[in-house]
């Protein structure tokens, strides 16, 4: 079976399958997708995370399915009923719904009318009948079966019975089942109303009181907006289908056309069970399989989201001073060194008289001097713009100030990890912290945070939690492993994300170095407890070591390729420190004279490539975004005004932007471009900056309509 697997997983995917069977090997061997991807290229033939990925989640579905038949198998066996054709066509599904189409007439189930019929022995009158001979006549053969004490005590209760029997054969007949389905997908329609009286506790889904959408078409937004106004109770959904058709698709599969007494009596049986069993049965099972559809799609843009934001540029290593904004509890401020460290915090008042105003503008003067601040970090919250108009007002010279959104930023203050690092700090100080860390380096700040309180996503509480925790640990990992992680300054949080390590390695780097000191060395990695060859391996190139005794220890080149590269420094006579900044010397290497059976071309390119550049970060230089001065409440908002904003959000309908009114607006997708824009996340992507203009002001419910069209440059 593991051989069929791997065929079919390679024609799915269009991938070799000696490709297939190398990333397999692999998987298997415990290495992670982001070694394999970067450093086993040779061996997979050049595969990239997103195949690797695939191949890796493909095999684990096949393994779930065939885990799920062995199940299905040793029931049906058990019962006395599994024939060779019917294990033949067991072993040949492919699909998870396939194998239970299958299992159901079998399944251990509640007694059901059927059941019932054949316990008083009408299964031979249902067999006869559903045979349909033109000579048959089920009345007579009927009377044969009329017995008061079974509770037939007409011919009627008895054809009745011999009804039952054959809707559920109906019901369950796999094939006929899928012929249903089928026809629900492409020709049913969603449907959903408000409850009764929940108008006006069901405001948020007004869209959605009187909704049509054809199933084959509904997008995944909307399907997970109506869903969870059903959850909520306030709204009524169902899939419609016409009865007409479905009941000529399963007269074509069980009546002949002969107009015979029994067909008749099958025609009955079968309008009856699709409309008491199949109908509600497959609108179930469509329910459940549009729904997987909507959350796959929704946890891609979920995870393209995250990607965007744990990968975006990091102001880097700045003194700074960060702001949580706060009306009457005060502004708290903390100072953090060049590594994120907290140095000193205060509380100011910014709106309880002139006095205390005039006393926060001294104490803001006085930490920015002692601490030599260059940058000033602001939480994009309630009074952020009347906090940052405070901060400019001081006129202070060579400072910048940012805006910065703090999003998820409460959940970190009051989580374990920041309860840990900062026990006797309240959550505002915490929140303080957060805001500033996050602009000094996002992705070692945005780690500490479960990714479904980041607030990038669409309904992300209500879509499959397995799925998606998958996909946002996987979008981690490559981010983490895709930037690289200084051994000598990450936190806990952001090591347990490196290829082969997981909390508990991450947590004896940290303690060695505590007990210890800075690492010199890549090597001395190996002295941490449990610290294993295997876990070396994979954790290694992702590693770095600045200013260590080895200066690849610095750059994505792996342990196991040092030699080659000392070789090349050799053979250029330059020194290994040198040869990275000798761009003559790496110019006379001679790729082709260091090729072996391991190490092929694509892996040394990868060597020069980062020789050129050691261990430069591949996020995108920081850049500096300033809102339009007099506009801080949505009430500033006017139509038509013209204003310069930063993307929040993007979503399968659109994408949200910041304008620095505290609410941010909506671009809809048909807003986004003067042309046709398949998926906004084909435009627009996180903190891009844009010009929008305003379109629409919602007061009572706080929304802002947002253009792009005759803006986009």
């Amino acid at each position: 079976m593991q051989t069929a697997h791997l065929r079919q997983v390679a024609a799915e995917l269009n991938i070799k399958e000696h490709q297939i069977t190398a990333t397999v090997d692999l998987l298997q061997g415990g290495a992670t997708v982001p070694f394999i991807a970067r450093y086993r290229k040779e061996v997979t033939g050049m595969l990239d995370e997103v195949a690797v990925t695939s191949i890796r989640d493909r095999m684990k579905e096949l393994k779930e399915l065939d885990e799920r038949r062995v199940v299905i198998l040793e029931s049906i066996d058990k019962q006395g009923k599994l024939t060779p054709e019917l294990k033949a066509r067991i072993d040949k599904a492919r699909t998870i719904t396939e194998l239970e189409d299958l299992y159901l007439p079998y399944k251990p189930k509640r007694r059901t009318r059927g059941m019932i019929a054949k316990e008083k022995g009408l299964e031979p009158l249902a067999e006869a009948i559903l045979k349909q001979d033109t000579a048959f006549d089920p009345v007579k053969a009927a009377w044969g079966y009329v017995d008061a004490a079974k509770e037939l005590a007409t011919v009627e209760l008895v054809l009745a019975g011999a009804r039952d029997i054959i809707a559920e054969w109906a019901h369950e007949n796999a094939d006929a089942r899928a012929d249903v389905r089928e026809l629900f997908l492409s020709k049913g329609i969603f449907q959903a109303k408000v409850i009764k009286g929940k108008d006006a506790e069901g405001a948020k889904f007004k869209d959605y009181f009187e909704w049509s959408e054809p199933v084959a078409e509904v997008p995944s937004h909307r399907l997970l907006a109506v869903r969870r106004g059903e959850k909520e109770a306030i709204l009524l959904l169902r899939i419609v289908v016409s009865e007409e058709l479905a009941v000529a698709i399963l007269k074509k599969r069980f009546v002949v056309s002969n107009n015979s007494l029994s067909s008749k009596e099958v025609l009955m049986a079968i309008e009856d069970g699709y409309k008491r069993l199949m109908a509600p049965s497959i609108e179930n099972e469509v329910r459940l399989l549009t729904k997987e559809k909507a959350d796959l799609e929704a946890i891609k843009t979920f995870a393209s989201n995250l990607r965007q934001l744990l990968m975006a540029p990091p102001l880097g290593p700045k003194m700074l001073l960060g702001m949580d904004p706060g009306l009457r509890t005060g502004c708290k401020i903390v100072c953090l060194n060049a590594q994120g460290k907290l140095l000193e915090y205060q509380t100011i008042f910014l709106s309880q008289g002139e006095a205390r105003g005039r006393e926060a503008a001294e104490i803001v003067k006085f930490l920015i001097k002692k601490h030599q601040i260059e940058v000033v970090a602001i939480g994009n919250g309630t009074a952020s713009r009347e906090t940052e108009a405070f901060v400019r007002s001081l006129g202070i010279k060579g400072i910048q100030v940012v805006v910065v959104n703090e999003s998820g930023a409460s959940y970190y203050s009051a989580s374990e990890v920041a309860r840990k690092e900062f026990p006797d700090l309240d959550v505002s100080v915490r929140g303080a912290v957060s805001i500033g860390r996050r602009l000094q380096d996002p992705l070692a700040e945005l780690v500490k945070l479960d990714p479904k309180n980041i607030g990038v996503g669409q309904y992300q509480h209500d879509v499959d939690q397995g799925k998606l925790k998958q996909s946002l640990d996987d979008v981690t990992i490559s981010c983490v492993n895709h930037v690289g992680v200084d051994v000598n300054t990450a936190s806990r949080e952001l090591l347990m994300y490196v290829s082969g390590v997981g909390p508990v390695l991450a947590q004896s780097i940290v303690k060695y170095r505590d007990e210890n000191g800075a690492f010199k060395s890549r090597a001395e990695i190996m002295n941490v407890s449990r610290f294993n060859v295997k876990v070396y391996e994979q954790a290694a190139g992702f590693l770095r070591v600045m200013n260590g005794e080895n200066p690849l220890d610095a750059s994505a080149v792996h342990p196991e390729s040092y030699t080659i590269v000392e070789k090349m420094a050799s053979d250029a006579g330059v020194a290994l420190r040198e040869l990275a900044a000798n761009d003559k010397a790496r110019q006379k290497i001679d790729l082709k004279r260091y090729v072996t059976e391991r190490v092929g071309m694509p892996t040394l390119k990868d060597i020069m490539t980062e020789l050129a550049k050691p261990g430069r970060d591949p996020r995108a230089h920081f850049e500096f975004v300033q809102f339009k001065d007099g506009v801080n409440t949505i009430e500033d908002l006017s139509v038509d005004m013209i204003l310069p904003g930063v993307i929040t959000n993007v979503t399968d309908f659109g994408a949200f932007a910041d304008i620095g009114v505290h609410h941010d607006g909506l671009v809809h997708i048909s807003q986004l471009s003067d042309h046709f824009v398949k998926h906004p996340l084909d435009l627009v992507k996180l903190h891009q900056k844009v010009t929008v203009r305003v379109l629409e002001i919602d007061l009572q419910r706080k929304r802002i309509a947002l253009s792009m069209k005759g803006l986009v440059k």
